[in-house]
């Protein structure tokens, strides 16, 4: 699956621990990534310094549904799970 364009849920939902270049102690859950364009492409898609967790979440039919709200739910239900107590 081709991730949907005018997206950008997996570049707010999640949080992310690693460094992202002008994130240094990477991102919360909920928070847009400085690396997240104004229409919603990851500025450093493809190029080495995006974070391993990054291109490692590929876009998936359960993850993204047939619309942006389904995967933003989904990757915070996600987090939820997945958070430490």
């Amino acid at each position: 699956m081709q991730c949907r364009d005018a997206c950008g849920a997996c570049c707010i939902a999640p949080s992310i621990s690693s460094p992202i270049p002008g994130m240094p102690e990477g991102k919360p859950a909920g928070v847009k990534c400085i690396q997240l364009a104004d229409d919603l492409r990851c500025l450093i898609f493809g190029k080495p310094e995006r974070p391993a967790c990054c291109s490692g979440l590929q876009a998936s039919h359960d993850m993204c549904g047939t619309n942006r709200e389904h995967a933003m739910l989904w990757l915070h239900e996600l987090e939820k799970a997945t958070a430490p107590r």
